[in-house]
């Protein structure tokens, strides 16, 4: 059975930092590619960061470059999106995924076949 779980969401205050983990299961991890999307009340699910299977290369939306950081523990089948400097936009639902994709479908969330169930992020002034 495929399974990805987060965990790490919580409330904080604007500034402070959470990790947020995703601990996969059932699927071959090493052959993966990793994202990390969100969706807040009332807007689309967007694209937050993503890593290659190969944990080589790394992509972050715009809106996080520079705040949040993606990285893959092979040994645990884990990954991990550190946010820093959370501000109250951030404020989500995140969920992790799980695809096998080409490069230019790395941001696309129709392209990531296996989701999370999400970890609630909320972020105050």
């Amino acid at each position: 059975q495929v399974q990805l779980v987060e965990s790490g969401g919580g409330l904080v205050k604007s500034g402070d930092s959470l990790r947020l983990s995703c601990a996969v299961s059932g699927l071959t991890f090493n052959a993966n590619n990793m994202g990390w999307f969100r969706q807040a009340p009332g807007k689309e699910r967007e694209f937050v960061a993503a890593i290659r299977f190969n944990g080589g290369y790394t992509y972050y939306a715009d809106s996080v470059k520079g705040r949040f950081t993606v990285s893959r523990d092979r040994p645990r089948n884990t990954v991990y999106l550190q946010l820093d400097n959370l501000k109250t936009d951030d404020t989500a639902v995140y969920y992790c995924a799980a695809g096998i994709q080409v490069l230019s479908a790395i941001r696309d969330a129709a392209a990531y076949r296996t989701w999370g169930q999400g970890t609630q992020v909320t972020v105050s002034e």
